[in-house]
């Protein structure tokens, strides 16, 4: 089986409805990460200082050595940007959801006693702010287990949320795993939160973001100043909120960093685009917990087959049906290239008639002659397949006068002597009428005209098909 792992449907083109409580139309989240001591620095056994989110132009990591203005820069965060920022939201009564480094958490007590008694949510953010794109898998895990029992032990409770940001392509299978998160942010993929299924696990994925983000204060191309930033917000805000307005609600996050919007320029902005949405009145701005705790209740997760995890025989039984006694194309498709955009109708859609277009002409022929005559002596005899016999009887072809049977008995004759295969049609966006004068135009086409319209129309038919099937 080849399969592709990535996930490019997510929730498709009719998302779900969000129903924020009371109504909301968009719910603002403000995450604050926490990193300042638990970043690169020999102090905290690393091989040489951090080079990452800072606003010093092209840093670059000293090893072996600590790096004095980069601590100051973190260490600024802390003493002063923490503060500011705790006065700006305790203030507009707006809680936070903090990206709590295990490690710097233990070193800023008087840090994590404002947060809890501010009643913010501290969520984890890994044991130390570094890399682990090259950690080997145990040590991951082992890193992972360390943040979750370090973080206990200074705030008094374990995280419910994860975010480690600076992660693995193991990073979120690994706290799945762990068992015990209620959400994990690891991703920047959508606007809503979603269900992963991770082995015997559902875990609840709430994505992230790194562009409504105040670190491009410190990348580039990236914010120089707070206006910047708070016409951002905004923009995306008033885009998000009409959407709401219209019927789909959705999620903004905000991403944010002590040493970064905490400096007095940056922060104005920030305070401009609070004071902003704090003029409507119906933006809920809620923790990332609180989001996980709605969306856990208000869309549980259920769990159901998945065409792309099917095994190849009972594909074909599932599939095998589609195109008119044709299993042959369901085999085929199997051994695509398959993925999570194959797991609605549309994608299997797809992947069938990759196999149907590509066929040789004998075979696409055997499928057309497959199809039985329109309201002929199969149908009359009750011998069509049940598909077949719905989409027949939805055009009412199974109710035909003596008259109109005579005429199609007719055209279908006339038609097969002519192409060589069944008149074929996807009675389905049709009436008795229109099918009726479709087969007396069509009957006129030369054969390779009218050889690839019916192709196409089998293709429609299939669509149909697989619409009912997976609702």
């Amino acid at each position: 089986m080849k399969r592709y792992p990535r996930n490019m449907i997510g929730h498709g083109a009719m998302p779900p409805d969000a129903a924020w409580p009371g109504g909301a139309k968009i719910a603002v989240q403000f995450v604050l990460n926490y990193e300042e001591g638990g970043e690169n620095n020999i102090l905290h056994g690393d091989a040489g200082s951090e080079a990452f989110l800072s606003d010093i132009a092209g840093a670059a990591s000293w090893s072996g050595q600590r790096h004095w203005n980069m601590e100051s820069i973190y260490d600024y965060g802390a003493r002063a940007g923490f503060w500011r920022l705790h006065r700006m939201f305790t203030a507009a009564n707006i809680p936070l959801t903090i990206y709590g480094v295990a490690s710097a958490l233990a070193r800023s007590p008087e840090q994590v006693a404002a947060m809890k008694a501010a009643d913010w949510e501290i969520a984890s953010h890994g044991l130390k702010w570094v890399e682990h794109k090259d950690m080997p898998e145990k040590d991951e895990r082992a890193a992972i287990a360390e943040a979750i029992r370090l973080h206990t032990e200074v705030v008094g409770t374990r995280p419910r949320g994860w975010y480690t940001g600076r992660c693995s392509e193991n990073t979120v299978r690994l706290v799945a795993e762990e068992g015990g998160f209620d959400y994990i942010s690891d991703t920047y993929d959508d606007d809503l939160p979603y269900w992963l299924e991770v082995g015997d696990r559902d875990q609840l994925i709430i994505p992230y973001t790194l562009e409504a983000n105040d670190m491009r204060f410190a990348t580039a191309p990236g914010y120089i100043t707070g206006e910047q930033f708070y016409q951002y917000l905004k923009d995306a805000f008033d885009l998000l909120h009409a959407e709401g307005e219209a019927g789909a609600p959705k999620m903004m996050s905000i991403g944010l960093h002590c040493r970064l919007i905490g400096r007095p320029g940056k922060a104005a902005g920030l305070k401009r685009f609070i004071d902003y949405i704090q003029s409507f009145e119906n933006v809920w701005c809620p923790r990332r917990i609180d989001i996980a705790d709605h969306w856990t209740k208000t869309h549980p997760h259920q769990r159901r087959e998945r065409p792309s995890q099917m095994a190849q025989d009972r594909f074909v039984t599932v599939f095998g049906g589609i195109f008119e006694h044709s299993p042959w194309i369901a085999e085929r498709a199997h051994g695509l290239e398959l993925g999570p955009a194959h797991d609605r109708a549309a994608g299997v859609h797809n992947a069938l008639c990759r196999v149907f277009r590509t066929a040789s002409e004998a075979e696409r022929l055997g499928v057309l002659t497959a199809h039985p005559d329109l309201a002929g002596k199969l149908a009359a005899a009750k011998r069509l397949t049940a598909e077949s016999t719905n989409e027949q009887a939805s055009a009412g072809l199974d109710a035909l006068t003596d008259k109109e049977r005579a005429h199609f008995t007719q055209l279908n004759t006339s038609y097969v002597e002519k192409h060589g295969f069944p008149f074929i049609i996807a009675v389905r966006d049709h009436d008795k009428a229109s099918i009726l004068a479709a087969f007396e135009q069509r009957i006129g086409n030369d054969r390779d005209r009218e050889f690839a319209e019916a192709c196409r129309q089998v293709e429609r038919i299939a669509e149909f098909r697989l619409r009912d099937l997976l609702q």
